[in-house]
């Protein structure tokens, strides 16, 4: 008969079960609450702050559940996308339009700086399985680093103390204390000298 749908196969319904489960939001209510508030709230508190108002715009991101330490530069076109999975600590800096989608936790480090344009990328897709589930895995970057411009640090990875990764290179892997990376994907391609070194 023309125009009937096809039998669906065994596997074609375990498929289409898998999907469905794939859609179902990860998210809590609560979480879709203040992922709507913010999404409202950030254009007039955050972005639209004034460029050197970084203690307004560091109340802004702890009235949202960020953890921001004292002294932290966060320029006010930085995008982060879960304030309350973001923690910064004393002395780090976002720079402008520097990209922190955190749908799992980002952690950066004392001093650290994230340079404009650079993308933290905690979220990412089972790639293995048809349905393309959700997997949020942190990120975490140490002390005295510096992810330059336009850079990108991949789900799940560690950048150790001191690295600076440089300007469009791509990090898909944890790094070694005080090297410097470039290139994508990136490799260390020397030391970085320690303070009180020498």
């Amino acid at each position: 008969m023309t125009g009937a749908r096809p039998t669906t196969s065994g596997q074609d319904a375990e498929l289409e079960a898998g999907f469905a489960r794939a859609k179902v939001s990860p998210w809590t209510t609560g979480e879709k609450v203040r992922r709507g508030l913010w999404m409202v709230l950030r254009v007039p508190l955050f972005r639209l702050s004034w460029h050197n108002w970084y203690g307004w715009r560091r109340g802004v991101l702890r009235a949202f559940g960020a953890r921001i330490g004292r002294s932290c530069t966060i320029r006010p076109t930085a995008r982060i996308e879960v304030p309350w999975l973001l923690e910064m600590d004393d002395g780090a800096t976002l720079g402008d339009y520097a990209i922190v989608y955190n749908l799992g936790p980002v952690r950066i480090g004392r001093r650290t700086t994230i340079s404009q344009y650079a993308h933290l990328c905690a979220g990412t897709h089972d790639m293995n399985r048809a349905d393309l589930p959700l997997l949020r895995p942190p990120i975490t970057i140490g002390a005295d680093c510096w992810i330059a411009a336009d850079s990108f640090v991949g789900p799940g990875v560690a950048v150790a103390d001191g690295c600076v990764l440089g300007a469009r290179s791509n990090l898909f892997a944890d790094t070694e204390p005080w090297g410097v990376y470039v290139g994508s994907p990136a490799r260390r391609i020397r030391d970085r000298e320690r303070p009180g070194a020498g």
